[in-house]
Protein backbone atom coordinates (compact mmCIF):
# COMPACT_ATOMS: atom_id res chain seq x y z
CA UNK A 1 0.00 0.00 0.00
CA UNK A 2 1.33 3.47 -0.80
CA UNK A 3 0.66 5.03 2.60
CA UNK A 4 -0.35 4.40 6.19
CA UNK A 5 -4.07 3.70 6.62
CA UNK A 6 -5.78 6.43 8.63
CA UNK A 7 -6.66 5.61 12.22
CA UNK A 8 -10.31 5.18 11.21
CA UNK A 9 -9.36 1.91 9.50
CA UNK A 10 -8.79 -0.06 12.71
CA UNK A 11 -10.70 -3.26 13.05
CA UNK A 12 -14.22 -3.12 14.40
CA UNK A 13 -13.14 -5.18 17.40
CA UNK A 14 -10.61 -2.61 18.56
CA UNK A 15 -12.91 0.29 17.77
CA UNK A 16 -15.70 -1.14 19.89
CA UNK A 17 -13.58 -1.86 22.96
CA UNK A 18 -14.29 -0.03 26.22
CA UNK A 19 -12.58 3.26 27.00
CA UNK A 20 -11.40 2.52 30.51
CA UNK A 21 -8.79 0.20 31.98
CA UNK A 22 -10.20 -3.17 32.86
CA UNK A 23 -8.75 -6.36 34.35
CA UNK A 24 -6.48 -8.17 31.93
CA UNK A 25 -7.29 -11.79 31.14
CA UNK A 26 -4.15 -13.82 30.49
CA UNK A 27 -4.21 -16.92 28.33
CA UNK A 28 -1.42 -19.16 26.99
CA UNK A 29 0.63 -17.31 24.37
CA UNK A 30 0.28 -18.40 20.77
CA UNK A 31 4.03 -18.10 20.18
CA UNK A 32 6.97 -19.98 21.70
CA UNK A 33 9.16 -16.97 22.55
CA UNK A 34 8.99 -17.84 26.25
CA UNK A 35 7.54 -21.33 26.69
CA UNK A 36 4.79 -21.44 29.26
CA UNK A 37 4.22 -17.68 29.29
CA UNK A 38 0.79 -16.06 29.25
CA UNK A 39 -0.30 -13.20 26.99
CA UNK A 40 -2.84 -10.44 27.28
CA UNK A 41 -3.16 -6.69 26.81
CA UNK A 42 -5.63 -3.85 26.73
CA UNK A 43 -7.44 -1.95 23.99
CA UNK A 44 -6.84 1.71 24.77
CA UNK A 45 -7.64 5.12 23.25
CA UNK A 46 -5.83 5.92 20.02
CA UNK A 47 -5.25 9.43 21.37
CA UNK A 48 -5.66 11.25 24.68
CA UNK A 49 -6.43 14.85 25.56
CA UNK A 50 -4.55 16.84 28.22
CA UNK A 51 -6.73 15.35 30.97
CA UNK A 52 -6.05 11.81 29.85
CA UNK A 53 -9.48 11.22 28.37
CA UNK A 54 -9.99 9.75 24.90
CA UNK A 55 -9.99 12.53 22.31
CA UNK A 56 -13.46 13.80 21.46
CA UNK A 57 -14.76 11.92 18.47
CA UNK A 58 -11.82 9.53 18.59
CA UNK A 59 -13.21 6.05 18.10
CA UNK A 60 -10.03 4.27 17.09
CA UNK A 61 -8.13 2.15 19.55
CA UNK A 62 -4.66 0.77 19.99
CA UNK A 63 -3.83 -2.59 21.47
CA UNK A 64 -1.01 -2.76 24.01
CA UNK A 65 0.48 -6.23 24.40
CA UNK A 66 1.69 -7.76 27.69
CA UNK A 67 3.46 -11.04 28.39
CA UNK A 68 3.37 -12.60 31.87
CA UNK A 69 6.03 -15.05 32.99
CA UNK A 70 5.07 -17.15 35.98
CA UNK A 71 7.09 -17.13 39.17
CA UNK A 72 9.46 -20.00 39.78
CA UNK A 73 7.72 -21.23 42.93
CA UNK A 74 6.34 -24.63 44.00
CA UNK A 75 2.93 -25.55 42.62
CA UNK A 76 0.13 -24.01 44.65
CA UNK A 77 2.35 -21.28 46.09
CA UNK A 78 1.78 -17.61 45.38
CA UNK A 79 4.52 -15.46 43.81
CA UNK A 80 6.63 -13.52 46.27
CA UNK A 81 6.09 -10.42 44.17
CA UNK A 82 5.58 -9.00 40.68
CA UNK A 83 7.96 -6.98 38.54
CA UNK A 84 6.91 -4.87 35.55
CA UNK A 85 9.74 -4.53 33.00
CA UNK A 86 9.71 -1.45 30.75
CA UNK A 87 12.12 -1.57 27.81
CA UNK A 88 14.20 1.25 26.36
CA UNK A 89 14.48 2.79 22.95
CA UNK A 90 12.17 4.48 22.23
CA UNK A 91 11.10 1.84 19.77
CA UNK A 92 12.33 -1.24 21.62
CA UNK A 93 9.91 -4.02 22.55
CA UNK A 94 9.83 -6.10 25.70
CA UNK A 95 11.52 -8.94 23.83
CA UNK A 96 14.87 -7.51 24.92
CA UNK A 97 14.20 -9.01 28.37
CA UNK A 98 13.35 -12.56 27.36
CA UNK A 99 16.92 -13.88 27.25
CA UNK A 100 17.71 -12.12 30.53
CA UNK A 101 15.25 -14.18 32.56
CA UNK A 102 18.00 -16.18 34.36
CA UNK A 103 19.44 -12.92 35.77
CA UNK A 104 15.97 -11.64 36.60
CA UNK A 105 15.03 -14.83 38.44
CA UNK A 106 18.22 -14.65 40.53
CA UNK A 107 17.62 -10.97 41.23
CA UNK A 108 13.93 -11.35 42.10
CA UNK A 109 13.55 -14.92 43.38
CA UNK A 110 9.98 -16.11 43.44
CA UNK A 111 8.70 -13.12 41.41
CA UNK A 112 6.48 -13.16 38.36
CA UNK A 113 7.37 -10.83 35.49
CA UNK A 114 5.07 -8.69 33.35
CA UNK A 115 6.58 -7.36 30.13
CA UNK A 116 4.62 -4.89 27.99
CA UNK A 117 5.40 -3.71 24.47
CA UNK A 118 4.72 0.03 24.73
CA UNK A 119 2.55 1.43 21.95
CA UNK A 120 4.31 1.49 18.62
CA UNK A 121 6.60 -1.46 19.43
CA UNK A 122 6.61 -5.25 19.31
CA UNK A 123 3.18 -6.85 19.20
CA UNK A 124 1.40 -3.63 20.21
CA UNK A 125 -0.25 -1.42 17.61
CA UNK A 126 2.40 0.09 15.34
CA UNK A 127 2.72 3.49 13.71
CA UNK A 128 2.86 1.94 10.25
CA UNK A 129 0.36 -0.84 10.61
CA UNK A 130 0.91 -2.32 7.16
CA UNK A 131 4.66 -1.89 6.77
CA UNK A 132 5.47 -2.90 10.38
CA UNK A 133 3.08 -5.84 10.38
CA UNK A 134 4.54 -9.17 11.43
CA UNK A 135 3.43 -10.53 8.06
CA UNK A 136 4.95 -7.77 5.89
CA UNK A 137 8.08 -8.51 3.79
CA UNK A 138 10.40 -7.32 6.57
CA UNK A 139 8.25 -8.49 9.45
CA UNK A 140 8.29 -5.89 12.21
CA UNK A 141 11.29 -4.19 10.59
CA UNK A 142 11.04 -1.83 7.62
CA UNK A 143 12.74 -3.02 4.44
CA UNK A 144 13.04 -1.70 0.89
CA UNK A 145 10.05 0.27 -0.35
CA UNK A 146 8.39 0.01 3.10
CA UNK A 147 10.52 2.90 4.32
CA UNK A 148 9.11 5.28 1.73
CA UNK A 149 5.49 4.23 2.05
CA UNK A 150 5.62 4.25 5.87
CA UNK A 151 7.16 7.72 6.08
CA UNK A 152 4.91 9.11 3.35
CA UNK A 153 1.83 7.78 5.13
CA UNK A 154 2.81 9.29 8.47
CA UNK A 155 3.39 12.67 6.86
CA UNK A 156 -0.12 12.54 5.37
CA UNK A 157 -1.61 12.19 8.88
CA UNK A 158 0.79 14.21 11.09
CA UNK A 159 -1.63 14.12 14.04
CA UNK A 160 -0.71 10.45 14.50
CA UNK A 161 2.67 11.51 15.91
CA UNK A 162 1.02 12.96 19.02
CA UNK A 163 -0.93 9.75 19.55
CA UNK A 164 2.37 7.92 20.05
CA UNK A 165 3.95 10.39 22.46
CA UNK A 166 5.71 9.52 25.73
CA UNK A 167 2.67 10.73 27.64
CA UNK A 168 0.35 8.48 25.61
CA UNK A 169 2.60 5.52 26.34
CA UNK A 170 2.67 6.55 30.01
CA UNK A 171 -1.14 6.57 30.17
CA UNK A 172 -1.08 3.09 28.65
CA UNK A 173 1.42 1.83 31.22
CA UNK A 174 -0.63 3.25 34.07
CA UNK A 175 -3.74 1.52 32.70
CA UNK A 176 -1.88 -1.79 32.37
CA UNK A 177 -0.53 -1.76 35.91
CA UNK A 178 -3.89 -0.71 37.32
CA UNK A 179 -5.68 -3.26 35.15
CA UNK A 180 -3.51 -6.09 36.46
CA UNK A 181 -4.00 -4.81 40.00
CA UNK A 182 -7.78 -4.69 39.54
CA UNK A 183 -7.81 -8.27 38.29
CA UNK A 184 -6.57 -9.63 41.60
CA UNK A 185 -7.97 -10.02 45.05
CA UNK A 186 -5.51 -7.55 46.46
CA UNK A 187 -5.90 -8.33 50.14
CA UNK A 188 -2.53 -9.62 51.28
CA UNK A 189 -1.15 -9.67 47.74
CA UNK A 190 2.64 -9.71 47.37
CA UNK A 191 4.41 -6.44 46.46
CA UNK A 192 4.66 -5.02 42.96
CA UNK A 193 7.79 -3.29 41.59
CA UNK A 194 8.38 -1.32 38.41
CA UNK A 195 11.65 -1.43 36.41
CA UNK A 196 12.66 0.72 33.46
CA UNK A 197 15.89 0.94 31.46
CA UNK A 198 17.23 3.90 29.46
CA UNK A 199 14.25 5.49 27.63
CA UNK A 200 12.17 3.20 29.85
CA UNK A 201 13.27 5.29 32.86
CA UNK A 202 11.88 8.38 31.12
CA UNK A 203 8.64 6.55 30.42
CA UNK A 204 8.39 5.36 34.04
CA UNK A 205 8.99 8.89 35.38
CA UNK A 206 6.36 10.28 32.99
CA UNK A 207 3.91 7.58 34.16
CA UNK A 208 4.48 8.56 37.78
CA UNK A 209 3.70 12.17 36.91
CA UNK A 210 0.17 11.07 36.05
CA UNK A 211 -0.58 9.96 39.59
CA UNK A 212 0.17 7.21 42.11
CA UNK A 213 0.64 3.60 41.06
CA UNK A 214 0.03 0.47 43.14
CA UNK A 215 3.76 -0.33 43.31
CA UNK A 216 6.12 -0.63 46.26
CA UNK A 217 9.32 0.49 44.55
CA UNK A 218 10.83 1.67 41.27
CA UNK A 219 14.13 0.57 39.71
CA UNK A 220 15.69 2.93 37.17
CA UNK A 221 18.52 1.32 35.18
CA UNK A 222 20.69 3.78 33.22
CA UNK A 223 18.70 6.87 34.15
CA UNK A 224 18.04 9.56 31.56
CA UNK A 225 19.40 13.05 32.36
CA UNK A 226 17.12 16.06 32.97
CA UNK A 227 15.09 16.54 29.82
CA UNK A 228 15.80 20.25 29.34
CA UNK A 229 19.57 20.18 30.00
CA UNK A 230 21.39 20.94 26.72
CA UNK A 231 24.56 19.17 27.86
CA UNK A 232 23.00 15.76 27.45
CA UNK A 233 20.18 15.90 24.92
CA UNK A 234 20.49 13.52 21.98
CA UNK A 235 22.14 16.09 19.72
CA UNK A 236 25.12 15.96 22.11
CA UNK A 237 25.52 12.18 21.97
CA UNK A 238 28.92 12.30 20.25
CA UNK A 239 30.34 14.45 23.04
CA UNK A 240 28.99 12.01 25.64
CA UNK A 241 30.48 9.07 23.73
CA UNK A 242 33.82 10.85 23.33
CA UNK A 243 34.13 11.53 27.07
CA UNK A 244 33.66 7.85 27.84
CA UNK A 245 36.03 6.81 25.06
CA UNK A 246 38.77 9.06 26.39
CA UNK A 247 38.31 7.51 29.83
CA UNK A 248 38.77 4.05 28.31
CA UNK A 249 42.00 5.13 26.61
CA UNK A 250 43.20 6.70 29.86
CA UNK A 251 42.54 3.43 31.68
CA UNK A 252 44.85 1.67 29.24
CA UNK A 253 47.55 4.25 29.92
CA UNK A 254 47.14 3.70 33.65
CA UNK A 255 47.29 -0.09 33.34
CA UNK A 256 50.88 -1.34 33.27
CA UNK A 257 50.23 -4.32 30.98
CA UNK A 258 48.15 -2.34 28.47
CA UNK A 259 50.60 0.57 28.41
CA UNK A 260 53.60 -1.71 27.90
CA UNK A 261 51.77 -3.57 25.11
CA UNK A 262 51.14 -0.31 23.24
CA UNK A 263 54.42 1.37 24.08
CA UNK A 264 52.89 4.85 23.80
CA UNK A 265 49.80 6.75 24.98
CA UNK A 266 46.65 5.15 23.59
CA UNK A 267 45.32 8.45 22.24
CA UNK A 268 48.57 9.04 20.32
CA UNK A 269 48.23 5.62 18.70
CA UNK A 270 44.57 6.26 17.89
CA UNK A 271 45.24 9.60 16.18
CA UNK A 272 47.88 7.96 14.02
CA UNK A 273 45.44 5.23 13.00
CA UNK A 274 42.83 7.88 12.17
CA UNK A 275 45.32 9.68 9.94
CA UNK A 276 46.15 6.41 8.19
CA UNK A 277 42.46 5.62 7.68
CA UNK A 278 41.87 9.03 6.09
CA UNK A 279 44.81 8.52 3.76
CA UNK A 280 44.11 4.89 2.91
CA UNK A 281 40.59 4.06 1.63
CA UNK A 282 41.45 0.35 1.76
CA UNK A 283 41.99 0.53 5.52
CA UNK A 284 38.76 2.48 6.05
CA UNK A 285 36.85 -0.02 3.92
CA UNK A 286 37.59 -2.73 6.49
CA UNK A 287 35.76 -0.82 9.21
CA UNK A 288 32.00 -1.49 9.53
CA UNK A 289 30.20 1.61 8.31
CA UNK A 290 33.54 2.97 7.00
CA UNK A 291 33.67 5.31 9.99
CA UNK A 292 36.28 4.44 12.61
CA UNK A 293 35.07 7.03 15.16
CA UNK A 294 31.50 5.73 15.04
CA UNK A 295 32.62 2.11 15.10
CA UNK A 296 34.80 2.55 18.18
CA UNK A 297 32.08 4.64 19.80
CA UNK A 298 29.72 1.69 19.38
CA UNK A 299 32.21 -0.67 21.03
CA UNK A 300 31.88 1.27 24.28
CA UNK A 301 28.48 -0.36 24.88
CA UNK A 302 29.93 -3.88 25.19
CA UNK A 303 32.51 -4.46 27.97
CA UNK A 304 34.26 -7.33 26.17
CA UNK A 305 34.56 -5.30 22.96
CA UNK A 306 35.51 -2.10 24.80
CA UNK A 307 38.42 -3.90 26.47
CA UNK A 308 39.90 -4.74 23.05
CA UNK A 309 39.96 -1.16 21.71
CA UNK A 310 43.68 -0.49 22.46
CA UNK A 311 44.72 -3.79 20.89
CA UNK A 312 42.45 -3.26 17.90
CA UNK A 313 44.12 0.10 17.31
CA UNK A 314 47.55 -1.48 17.59
CA UNK A 315 46.63 -4.18 15.08
CA UNK A 316 45.13 -1.66 12.63
CA UNK A 317 48.26 0.45 12.93
CA UNK A 318 50.31 -2.55 11.79
CA UNK A 319 47.94 -3.36 8.95
CA UNK A 320 46.52 -6.46 10.66
CA UNK A 321 42.95 -7.70 10.71
CA UNK A 322 43.01 -10.32 13.48
CA UNK A 323 41.72 -8.05 16.23
CA UNK A 324 39.04 -6.55 13.98
CA UNK A 325 37.72 -10.03 13.21
CA UNK A 326 37.74 -10.91 16.92
CA UNK A 327 35.90 -7.71 17.86
CA UNK A 328 33.25 -8.28 15.20
CA UNK A 329 32.71 -11.78 16.56
CA UNK A 330 32.37 -10.33 20.07
CA UNK A 331 29.68 -7.96 18.81
CA UNK A 332 27.80 -10.81 17.16
CA UNK A 333 27.91 -12.83 20.37
CA UNK A 334 26.67 -9.87 22.40
CA UNK A 335 23.75 -9.27 20.04
CA UNK A 336 22.87 -12.96 20.05
CA UNK A 337 22.75 -12.96 23.85
CA UNK A 338 19.64 -10.77 23.69
CA UNK A 339 17.91 -13.17 21.31
CA UNK A 340 15.97 -12.55 18.16
CA UNK A 341 12.17 -12.75 18.11
CA UNK A 342 9.52 -11.61 15.61
CA UNK A 343 8.79 -8.62 17.86
CA UNK A 344 12.48 -7.70 18.39
CA UNK A 345 13.13 -5.16 15.56
CA UNK A 346 13.17 -1.54 16.66
CA UNK A 347 10.36 0.67 15.42
CA UNK A 348 12.47 3.27 13.63
CA UNK A 349 9.51 5.60 12.97
CA UNK A 350 8.81 5.72 16.72
CA UNK A 351 12.49 6.34 17.47
CA UNK A 352 12.44 9.26 15.04
CA UNK A 353 9.21 10.85 16.28
CA UNK A 354 9.81 10.65 20.04
CA UNK A 355 13.51 11.51 19.84
CA UNK A 356 12.93 14.62 17.73
CA UNK A 357 9.81 15.69 19.63
CA UNK A 358 11.12 15.40 23.18
CA UNK A 359 14.83 14.61 23.44
CA UNK A 360 16.48 16.73 20.77
CA UNK A 361 16.97 20.37 21.81
CA UNK A 362 18.92 21.24 18.67
CA UNK A 363 16.02 22.73 16.64
CA UNK A 364 15.37 25.36 19.33
CA UNK A 365 18.99 26.05 20.33
CA UNK A 366 20.56 26.04 16.84
CA UNK A 367 17.73 25.90 14.30
CA UNK A 368 19.99 26.39 11.28
CA UNK A 369 22.47 23.67 12.25
CA UNK A 370 23.66 21.55 9.31
CA UNK A 371 25.68 18.40 8.70
CA UNK A 372 28.67 20.61 7.91
CA UNK A 373 28.34 22.20 11.36
CA UNK A 374 28.33 18.75 12.95
CA UNK A 375 31.44 17.83 10.96
CA UNK A 376 33.27 20.88 12.30
CA UNK A 377 32.07 20.30 15.86
CA UNK A 378 33.15 16.65 15.85
CA UNK A 379 36.44 17.11 13.98
CA UNK A 380 38.57 16.85 17.11
CA UNK A 381 36.58 14.06 18.78
CA UNK A 382 38.02 10.54 18.81
CA UNK A 383 34.75 8.71 19.48
CA UNK A 384 31.43 9.68 17.91
CA UNK A 385 27.84 8.55 17.39
CA UNK A 386 25.79 8.66 14.18
CA UNK A 387 22.78 9.88 16.15
CA UNK A 388 23.24 13.68 15.77
CA UNK A 389 23.25 13.35 11.98
CA UNK A 390 20.29 10.99 12.00
CA UNK A 391 18.28 13.46 14.06
CA UNK A 392 19.24 16.27 11.71
CA UNK A 393 17.48 14.48 8.89
CA UNK A 394 14.07 14.48 10.58
CA UNK A 395 11.71 13.20 7.90
CA UNK A 396 8.66 12.63 10.10
CA UNK A 397 6.18 14.91 11.87
CA UNK A 398 6.76 15.82 15.50
CA UNK A 399 4.36 16.71 18.28
CA UNK A 400 4.46 19.72 20.64
CA UNK A 401 5.61 19.51 24.25
CA UNK A 402 2.84 18.95 26.75
CA UNK A 403 2.64 20.08 30.38
CA UNK A 404 4.68 17.10 31.54
CA UNK A 405 7.74 17.98 29.46
CA UNK A 406 10.81 18.63 31.60
CA UNK A 407 8.90 17.95 34.81
CA UNK A 408 9.24 15.24 37.46
CA UNK A 409 6.75 13.32 39.60
CA UNK A 410 5.48 15.19 42.64
CA UNK A 411 5.78 11.97 44.62
CA UNK A 412 6.92 8.46 43.83
CA UNK A 413 7.55 5.10 45.49
CA UNK A 414 11.11 4.55 46.76
CA UNK A 415 13.42 4.59 43.69
CA UNK A 416 16.66 2.71 43.11
CA UNK A 417 18.98 4.06 40.40
CA UNK A 418 21.56 1.73 38.84
CA UNK A 419 24.17 3.69 36.92
CA UNK A 420 27.44 2.78 35.24
CA UNK A 421 30.35 5.21 35.40
CA UNK A 422 31.25 4.50 31.74
CA UNK A 423 27.78 4.81 30.23
CA UNK A 424 28.04 6.29 26.70
CA UNK A 425 24.28 6.74 26.29
CA UNK A 426 22.90 8.06 29.59
CA UNK A 427 26.04 9.55 31.17
CA UNK A 428 26.83 9.15 34.83
CA UNK A 429 26.93 12.93 35.39
CA UNK A 430 23.50 13.25 33.78
CA UNK A 431 22.07 10.56 36.04
CA UNK A 432 23.53 12.32 39.06
CA UNK A 433 21.87 15.54 37.93
CA UNK A 434 18.53 13.74 37.58
CA UNK A 435 18.92 12.18 41.04
CA UNK A 436 19.63 15.65 42.44
CA UNK A 437 16.54 17.01 40.69
CA UNK A 438 14.35 14.23 42.09
CA UNK A 439 15.75 14.87 45.54
CA UNK A 440 15.16 18.63 45.33
CA UNK A 441 11.62 17.99 44.07
CA UNK A 442 11.09 15.84 47.16
CA UNK A 443 9.69 13.14 44.94
CA UNK A 444 11.21 10.52 47.23
CA UNK A 445 14.50 9.44 48.74
CA UNK A 446 16.61 8.12 45.88
CA UNK A 447 19.06 5.24 46.35
CA UNK A 448 21.90 5.46 43.80
CA UNK A 449 24.03 2.37 43.20
CA UNK A 450 27.15 3.30 41.23
CA UNK A 451 28.43 0.47 39.05
CA UNK A 452 32.11 1.13 38.50
CA UNK A 453 33.34 0.99 34.88
CA UNK A 454 29.99 -0.38 33.67
CA UNK A 455 28.37 0.91 30.45
CA UNK A 456 24.66 1.15 29.65
CA UNK A 457 21.92 -1.35 30.65
CA UNK A 458 23.22 -2.77 33.95
CA UNK A 459 20.83 -5.73 33.87
CA UNK A 460 22.64 -6.91 30.73
CA UNK A 461 26.20 -5.62 31.05
CA UNK A 462 26.79 -6.08 34.81
CA UNK A 463 24.35 -8.82 35.87
CA UNK A 464 26.09 -9.70 39.16
CA UNK A 465 25.89 -6.06 40.30
CA UNK A 466 22.28 -5.86 39.17
CA UNK A 467 21.46 -8.98 41.18
CA UNK A 468 23.19 -7.70 44.29
CA UNK A 469 21.55 -4.26 44.21
CA UNK A 470 18.06 -5.58 43.39
CA UNK A 471 18.06 -8.15 46.16
CA UNK A 472 19.15 -5.58 48.73
CA UNK A 473 16.54 -3.12 47.49
CA UNK A 474 13.57 -5.48 47.74
CA UNK A 475 14.84 -6.65 51.14
CA UNK A 476 14.78 -3.07 52.39
CA UNK A 477 18.55 -2.93 52.88
CA UNK A 478 20.80 0.00 51.93
CA UNK A 479 22.18 -0.44 48.42
CA UNK A 480 25.92 -0.42 47.81
CA UNK A 481 28.15 0.52 44.93
CA UNK A 482 29.56 -2.35 42.94
CA UNK A 483 32.27 -3.25 40.47
CA UNK A 484 31.56 -5.96 37.87
CA UNK A 485 33.70 -9.00 38.54
CA UNK A 486 34.48 -7.99 42.12
CA UNK A 487 33.52 -10.26 44.99
CA UNK A 488 32.19 -7.47 47.15
CA UNK A 489 30.78 -3.96 46.81
CA UNK A 490 33.15 -1.04 46.47
CA UNK A 491 33.15 1.93 48.77
CA UNK A 492 30.61 4.56 47.82
CA UNK A 493 31.85 7.44 45.70
CA UNK A 494 32.07 10.79 47.45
Amino acid sequence: MPCLPRLTFLTALLASAGLHAEPMLFTPCADTAVPGSLCSGLNLPGGYDEQGDALAGEEDRVHVFVRKIAADVPAGKRPKGSLWLVSGGPGESGASFYNLLPTLRRSFPGFEFLIPDHRGTGHSTRLCRVEESEHSPGGRALVGAEWGSCFAGLNLVPEVAGHFSITSAARDLKALIEGEHEGKNNRGQPPVYLYGVSYGTQLVLRTLQLGPLPVKGVILDSLVPPQTDPRWDLSQRSHVVNQVGLQVLAQCDADAACHVALGEPAATLYRRVLDKALADPALLAKIPGKNLKNFLGGLLDIPAARARIPYLLQDLDKGGETELAAVRETLKTAAASLGSYPQSPLSMPLVNIISNSENNLQPSLRPDWTAADIDREEADLLFTSPLPRILLGGGLPTYPHDRYFGQLPAKMPPPLVLQGTLDPKTPYAGAQAQVDALTKARAGKVALATIQHAPHFILWTAPACFEQASQRFIAGKPVQDCQPGANRPTAALP
